[in-house]
C-alpha cells in the first residue's frame, strides 16, 4: 500500500476511483464532496465507555447522536432528496446510532435500492467489528466498498477498561474474555474485508492513560495489512453527554498529545487528520452539518423540510435539586448528600423552596465511593425524594446514580463543581428550557444498559 499512499492514489486506479470524491478517504475530496448518514440501525451489541447514543437530540454533534431513527423506506426517501438539495452528494454512509451490522436486515435492506436507484454514489459502512466476519460476504454483494472499523486496544487487559459489555451467541459478556472475542472478530473480519479488495478505514479513540501506548502498535498492525487509513480521533468526554467516562471524570487529549500519539505512528497507512467525528445523521460537506434540512414525515416516508423554528415559549418553571452544604456554593458529592436544596427557576428568578432531608444517604464510603458502600435501596429512596425535580445539581456524582436519575426522567448535572449555587442554577435552567424549546426530552435516557 505505500505506493498508493505516497503518490496520492494515482499508481492504483481502482483506488483512486474509490477515494477521489469520499470526503472521510481523501482530504482534498472533503473541501468538494458531500456524505450524508443514514440512521437505520438503532441497536447495538456491544456497550463501549465513551458511547451514548441519544436519540432526538438535534443540538449536539458527535457519534451516536441522531433526531430520529429511519426506516428503510424513509431512507431511500431522504436520499432521493438529499440529491436533489445536495448537488455535490458522494457518498452514503451508515454509522449508528448502533452498529450497522447489529441491525444487518435493516442496513441492506437499505441497501438494495439505493444501489438500484442511486448507483453513482459510494455506500460505506463503520462497524465496531464484533459480527464483521459473518457479514464480509454481504457488505461485498450489496457493493459496499468502504468500511470503517474500531479498533482501539490489541490487548484484551485494556479493552476491558474500554468495553462494559457485548452481546456475544446469545449471552452478556464482560471483562477480559468480552474484549478477547471482540478482537479476535474484528481481525478476522478485516484480513477477509481486505481478501475482497475493500477499501478499509481503521478508527482508533484516544483515551489518554488507557490505550495511548497500544495507539503506534496498531496502526504498525494495520498498515501492514493492507489498510489505506488510519484515523486516530480524540476522546470526547464532557460530563453531559452522560458517557461512563464523562461521569467519571476522564478527559480526552489535549491537541498536543493527540499530536505525540500521532507522531508516534509510521506505518504505510496514511493517517485521516480532517475527521469531525460526525453525528450518525449527518449530511452535507464535514465541519458544515446540514442534517437538519431534511425531515421525515411521522406518518411515511415522505421528506420534508424543516419550518423555521417558532419564537421560544415564556419561560416554563425548572425545578432543580442542589447538593450545597451552606447553599453558597456547589460542594456535596450526591452520594454524601443529608439533604438537597429544592429550587424553582423562572427566567432569571430563583425561588427557594426549602430543604428535602435524606434519612438515608447512597453512600457511606469516601470520595471515591467505593461498591460496597452503595445501597440500592437507598438510592431508590433517595430518587423518590427527588421525583419532582427537573434536575440535580452537585459537586460529583457516580455513574449508577447517574444513570438511574436519566431513568426516572431527572438531569444529573457535575459540571458546575464549586460554583455559586446561584449561577449554577441559572446555567442548568437555561440548558433544560433550551432542551425544553427544541422538543428534547428533559433528560433523554441514555442508551446505556
Amino acid at each position: 500500500m505505500r505506493d498508493v499512499q505516497e503518490s496520492g492514489c494515482g499508481s492504483n486506479p481502482s483506488v483512486h476511483a474509490l477515494v477521489a470524491d469520499h470526503p472521510c478517504y481523501s482530504e482534498g475530496a472533503s473541501h468538494r464532496y458531500a456524505r450524508m448518514h443514514l440512521a437505520v440501525a438503532p441497536a447495538c451489541n456491544m456497550q463501549c465507555r465513551y458511547c451514548n447514543r441519544k436519540f432526538d437530540c438535534s443540538n449536539e454533534s458527535r457519534p451516536g447522536v441522531v433526531s430520529g431513527v429511519l426506516l428503510p423506506d424513509q431512507a431511500v426517501e431522504r436520499t432521493r432528496e438529499a440529491m436533489r438539495r445536495l448537488e455535490n452528494l458522494r457518498v452514503i454512509g451508515f454509522a449508528g446510532p448502533g452498529d450497522p451490522l447489529a441491525n444487518p436486515e435493516r442496513v441492506f435492506a437499505t441497501c438494495r435500492p439505493l444501489r438500484q436507484q442511486f448507483p453513482e454514489l459510494h455506500l460505506c459502512l463503520s462497524t465496531n467489528g464484533l459480527h464483521l466476519p459473518e457479514a464480509v460476504e454481504a457488505i461485498v454483494a450489496h457493493g459496499i466498498h468502504h468500511v470503517t472499523i474500531t479498533l482501539n486496544t490489541l490487548d484484551p487487559v485494556v479493552g476491558e477498561a474500554i468495553y462494559s459489555w457485548i452481546f456475544w451467541q446469545k449471552k452478556r459478556r464482560r471483562g477480559v474474555e468480552a474484549a478477547r472475542i471482540l478482537l479476535d472478530q474484528q481481525l478476522i473480519g478485516l484480513s477477509a474485508l481486505l481478501a475482497r479488495g475493500v477499501l478499509v478505514k481503521i478508527n482508533t479513540v484516544l483515551i489518554p492513560g488507557i490505550n495511548d501506548s497500544q495507539v503506534p502498535e496498531i496502526n504498525r498492525l494495520v498498515s501492514e495489512a493492507g489498510v489505506f487509513s488510519h484515523n486516530v480521533m480524540p476522546l470526547i468526554s464532557a460530563p453531559e453527554h452522560g458517557t461512563y467516562y464523562g461521569v467519571m471524570g476522564i478527559s480526552g487529549p489535549t491537541e498536543a498529545q493527540l499530536q505525540q500519539v500521532r507522531d508516534r505512528c509510521s506505518g504505510a497507512a496514511r493517517l485521516m487528520t480532517h475527521c469531525r467525528q460526525c453525528r450518525a445523521d449527518a449530511a452535507g460537506m464535514l465541519g458544515e452539518d446540514r442534517q437538519a434540512e431534511l425531515k421525515i414525515n411521522a406518518s411515511g416516508g415522505r421528506v420534508i423540510a424543516i419550518q423555521p423554528a417558532r419564537r421560544e415559549p415564556a419561560p416554563e418553571p425548572v425545578l432543580l435539586a442542589v447538593a450545597s452544604s451552606t447553599g453558597e456554593l456547589v460542594d456535596i458529592h450526591f452520594g454524601h448528600a443529608g439533604s438537597f436544596r429544592i429550587y424553582r427557576v423562572i427566567g432569571e428568578t430563583i425561588e427557594a423552596l426549602g430543604e428535602r432531608e435524606v434519612v438515608d444517604p447512597y453512600c457511606h464510603g469516601d470520595d471515591r465511593c467505593v461498591e460496597e458502600s452503595h445501597s440500592a435501596a437507598s438510592l431508590n429512596r433517595l430518587l423518590n425524594r427527588l421525583h419532582d425535580c427537573h434536575g440535580v445539581i452537585c459537586s460529583r456524582i457516580g455513574y449508577t446514580p447517574w444513570q438511574a436519575l436519566l431513568a426516572r426522567g431527572i438531569e444529573p448535572v457535575n459540571s458546575h463543581a464549586h460554583w455559586p449555587v446561584r449561577e449554577a442554577l441559572r446555567q442548568t435552567a437555561r440548558k433544560l428550557r433550551q432542551q425544553r424549546a427544541q422538543n428534547i426530552p428533559m433528560a433523554a435516557v441514555a442508551g446505556m444498559k
